[in-house]
């Protein structure tokens, strides 16, 4: 399933090359325009002094970072190119695929700023992280699951750190409700 979904995906690729040329843009630089818009937006909650934000934007980042790397020692999925015949589009080293270390990154980055900061920045960064995914299986360096992976390793990262967030303001208010009861 895995397999012909790729395949579907990248058989249309080298056959249109203004079409191959923006995708390969996309698999290649977009992340770094998604980076910059996201950082738009977190310099603009600063401003209102939120530096909660940029800390659980930035732990949701390195925990799907840690989560991505322990699931791509565990895996023994190699990239398309290396067991299949490809349009590889753009140049990328053989190895490991899963999970996708751009599509974890841009969506750990776009449901962190989605769920902190703001859903409409969120969205509109989710879009960009799909595109980037699609991008990265139409140039032949991922699979489907690749993308989805690193999706659900982003997802996952902003749940623990949100939980984690929940439990130390709930704690936090119990002492300052028991430091304040303890001063009546």
């Amino acid at each position: 399933m895995n397999y012909h979904l790729f395949h579907l995906i990248n058989a249309a690729a080298g056959h249109h090359d203004p079409l191959d040329d923006v995708l390969e843009w996309c698999a290649v630089w977009l992340i770094y325009l998604l980076g910059a818009l996201a950082a738009v937006a977190l310099l603009l909650a600063l401003r209102s002094r939120s530096w909660s934000i940029l800390v659980r934007v930035g732990a949701s980042l390195a925990l799907a970072f840690v989560i991505g790397q322990v699931v791509a020692l565990a895996s023994t999925e190699v990239r398309p190119f290396q067991t299949h015949p490809v349009h590889q589009l753009i140049p990328h080293d053989p190895g490991g695929s899963l999970p996708s270390d751009h599509a974890t990154a841009a969506f750990a980055v776009a449901f962190a700023v989605g769920v902190f900061l703001s859903w409409r920045w969120g969205l509109l960064l989710s879009v960009l992280a799909t595109v980037i995914g699609f991008a990265r299986v139409w140039s032949g360096v991922h699979y489907p699951t690749d993308i989805l992976a690193g999706a659900v390793i982003g997802a996952g990262a902003i749940l623990i750190i949100a939980l984690a967030v929940r439990v130390f303001d709930r704690r936090a208010h119990q002492h300052r409700s028991g430091a304040a009861a303890s001063h009546h």
